[in-house]
């Protein structure tokens, strides 16, 4: 039995349950080890679905996804059992295998149990093969940005940034699921910036989510044209602090909950109290860009295996990096060698935060 399935008969047993019923994307790759089973890449549910059991693992589809799923995906090589139905007739074959069974699932389906909160916990503690994967896909979305950060120029849109940011990170085999672009003024009035027709000033900040084995990747950078002002340095370096407090509290025996709550207190402490109201603070990554959010109610505990995306921003700045939970310590993955960092000194430890890149 694999280590995988051991941790589903965990749940099927914890609710007296028969089999579990997956179609989200996100739970796909998981218990596939990977697996797209998207078309569109804005939807949670894909075109395949999954009834895993104590003792079989069966995939239900359509004749037009079948043929990628047995043969790039090798699902059916990997044990799964392949129930295909014509993609013109309403599906068949899973109503009639899941007739009578006592269901938990992650998508609403009548009368199984919701599982989802608990699947996304789960999704979040990464065994050593997606460590490995996640370090490597963390490494492409590093350099993707580092060379979109350097290539950029004053006159350039929005649109055309997120375009070369799309294509650095497209060419290394990953897929960019978020791109946002703001530039100079747009960066203090949004965080969550849409890309648009406005042409860079001074002053970029870009955002990539960035999945590849179904795994997903976040990281964040910024890039001033001339020498930065007094706001902006001071911003800065709340920010790296605010993120290095959280990135030190992230450790196994404390739960999320106590990690917003260091993080609140981070902000006050930086002089901007009130900034983490406008913008959640991320929380553990894994097969979505977060898996869950941290908040107060947040009461899942910290693991070792977990990826965490921070997010921290104080109106103007933003620090992100996707970081790795390790038995001894954290590690940034998402880290860019050679990008420009602000060295923060907490109680026992000095952690590196990105700054912003300075082009003369």
């Amino acid at each position: 039995m694999s280590a995988k399935q051991a941790r589903i008969n965990v749940l099927l047993d914890k609710y007296n349950l028969d089999a579990l019923l997956i179609q989200q994307i996100s739970n796909f790759a998981w218990a596939t080890d990977g697996a797209a089973s998207y078309v569109n890449t804005a939807a949670a549910v894909g075109v395949g679905s999954l009834l895993i059991t104590r003792d079989a693992r069966h995939l239900f589809t359509n004749n037009i996804e079948a043929p990628r799923f047995e043969q790039e995906e090798q699902l059916a090589k990997a044990g799964w059992q392949f129930h295909v139905d014509p993609w013109y007739e309403p599906a068949k074959s899973l109503p009639a295998l899941a007739a009578g069974l006592k269901l938990g699932s992650d998508n609403n389906f009548p009368g199984a149990i919701d599982l989802s909160s608990e699947l996304a916990f789960e999704r979040s503690i990464l065994d050593t093969g997606e460590q490995a994967k996640f370090r490597a896909l963390s490494a492409l979305c590093g350099q993707a940005m580092d060379e979109t950060a350097r290539s950029i120029q004053p006159g350039l849109t929005e649109f055309e940034v997120a375009a070369q940011l799309s294509a650095a990170t497209f060419k290394r085999g990953v897929l960019p699921i978020v791109v946002l672009i703001a530039t100079d003024e747009r960066i203090f009035k949004f965080r969550h910036p849409l890309p648009t027709a406005k042409s860079l000033g001074k002053y970029a900040m870009m955002v990539l989510c960035g999945r590849k084995d179904g795994l997903v990747c976040s990281v964040t950078r910024l890039v001033h044209f001339g020498k930065l002002s007094d706001e902006l340095v001071e911003k800065e370096a709340a920010t790296a602090y605010i993120d290095a407090a959280m990135i030190a509290a992230t450790r196994p025996g404390v739960t999320v909950a106590e990690v917003f709550q260091i993080t609140k207190e981070a902000y006050a402490d930086a002089g901007f109290a009130n900034e983490w109201q406008l913008h959640h603070q991320g929380g553990p990554a894994g097969f979505e860009a977060r898996e869950f959010l941290a908040t107060d109610t947040a009461k899942f505990p910290v693991v070792v295996g977990q990826t965490y995306a921070w997010n921290p921003s104080i109106t103007g700045v933003k620090s992100e990096d996707t970081i790795l939970v390790g038995a001894q310590k954290n590690e940034v993955i998402s880290e860019i060698p050679g990008w420009p960092t602000i060295s923060v000194k907490l109680d026992r430890q000095t952690i590196q935060r990105p700054s912003i890149l300075v082009v003369e």
